[in-house]
């Protein structure tokens, strides 16, 4: 009777390794596996949750007087109502951020690969380029490709937890403090830095919006998506259903008009 009890042991321990190898090896948006994934553009709108109403929204992020920050899908719009009301009472989501431009997506990385870069400069270039993309998504692939940064396509969003109050309830790190967490050990959304308190906010959250097909960023507890090569490689779709969203341009073509995303 021992070698079965000892067989079922060994077996529990190798799913228990394999689950811990599985967690600590992040997908990163950058993995090849991810960029390999066709867009087949479903041409869906952008709605700005300013006028959609329904959901807290945080200040300009990343810079100031953002106008962008606020426009996601309509799918994305929805769900992410439809999320919210399986929100335990007293909670409710607030938005950090949802489409960015790809001009701000420049800009972001640049800024967060020159701190990796002060802060480890022994490390070769592609380290360096790696450890940034574990944060932000590049404008441009490491071999030189053009990339498609999640928050460029109106399908992701930077979303956290507020109570009755409107004030941030305890999840770790505020995602404005996103670059203050040079090795990601806190952002990461099974991060073992974080109190039992904070890891329960967290569950909560995971808990809702999987629960309307939304996909986690492994490296980062507030990113979620839905339509995006990320959410198609990990729910193991066909392609993605969002690519980067186009600006309109102060041009004399569109006299006067704001440069916010469109189709």
């Amino acid at each position: 009777m021992k070698r079965p009890i000892f067989l079922l042991s060994l077996i529990s321990l190798l799913f228990g390794f394999l689950s811990f190898s599985a967690r600590s090896s992040p997908v990163l948006i950058t993995d090849q596996r991810v960029l390999s994934v066709p867009i087949v553009e479903k041409k869906e709108p952008l709605i700005d949750l300013r006028e959609k109403g329904g959901l807290a929204l945080g200040p300009s992020p990343e810079i100031p007087n953002n106008t962008d920050y606020t426009f996601v899908r309509k799918s994305v719009a929805e769900k992410l109502l439809q999320a919210q009301k399986k929100l335990p009472h007293g909670l409710q989501f607030k938005l950090y951020e949802g489409y960015r431009s790809l001009s701000l997506q420049k800009k972001i990385f640049d800024t967060f690969f020159a701190k990796i870069q002060k802060e480890h400069p022994s490390w070769n270039y592609k380290q360096q380029f790696l450890a940034t993309t574990h944060l932000v998504s590049p404008v441009i692939n490491l071999d030189g490709s053009h990339n498609v940064p999640p928050h460029s396509t109106g399908a992701t969003i930077d979303i956290y937890l507020v109570d009755e109050k409107g004030k941030p309830v305890p999840m770790g790190i505020h995602p404005k403090d996103w670059m203050k967490d040079l090795d990601d050990s806190l952002s990461l959304p099974h991060s073992k830095k974080i109190s039992p308190q904070e890891r329960h906010y967290r569950t909560i959250m995971d808990r809702a919006l999987s629960s309307v097909g939304f996909v986690n960023l492994d490296t980062e507890y507030w990113h979620w998506s839905f339509g995006d090569r990320y959410w198609a490689f990990k729910k193991k779709k066909d392609h993605a259903l969002y690519g980067t969203v186009p600006k309109k341009s102060n041009s004399l073509e569109n006299p006067g008009e704001k440069d916010s995303p469109c189709y």
